[in-house]
């Protein structure tokens, strides 16, 4: 079933995400089906922690920049989406290449969403769970 409420491409989303944090850490989105969003982001020294290895609260970005988008596509016209919390399980290391967020839904209600993110390894290994909740607010 087919959930988006607006009409979009990958590229005007990656346009509306230039100049700010998620286009600074190098994400970009990639595909999308009927009810889910992907993005990619580089495993490289934006996103580590000093050891080398995907920091977790890049991690945690990634999850809620994929999550915040996919429930904004979901919101009425006049509506937006504002996070209100997050969580991330990182279950392992990543030292390099990229990593692949797909946010998925768990509910999207009139007022609240929450939405299941979870992140992969270029070898499809998971590497992170996360879980988004959005507030639906009225904009504009």
């Amino acid at each position: 079933m087919q959930i988006w409420k607006k009409t979009f491409t990958l590229e005007q989303l990656n346009q509306l995400n230039r100049n700010c944090a998620v286009s600074h850490l190098g994400i970009r989105f990639t595909a999308f089906g009927d009810d889910w969003l992907e993005a990619v982001m580089p495993v490289d020294q934006r996103t580590t922690q000093p050891f080398g290895l995907l920091h977790g609260g890049v991690s945690a970005a990634l999850a809620e920049s994929v999550g915040s988008m996919a429930g904004w596509l979901c919101a009425d016209e006049n509506q937006a989406t504002a996070g209100i919390e997050i969580n991330a399980s990182h279950l392992r290391p990543v030292k390099s290449g990229e990593v692949t967020a797909r946010a998925t839904p768990v509910r999207l209600g009139k007022q609240l969403q929450v939405w299941d993110i979870h992140l992969r390894d270029q070898q499809n290994k998971l590497c992170c769970v996360s879980r988004l909740t959005l507030s639906v607010i009225q904009h504009g």
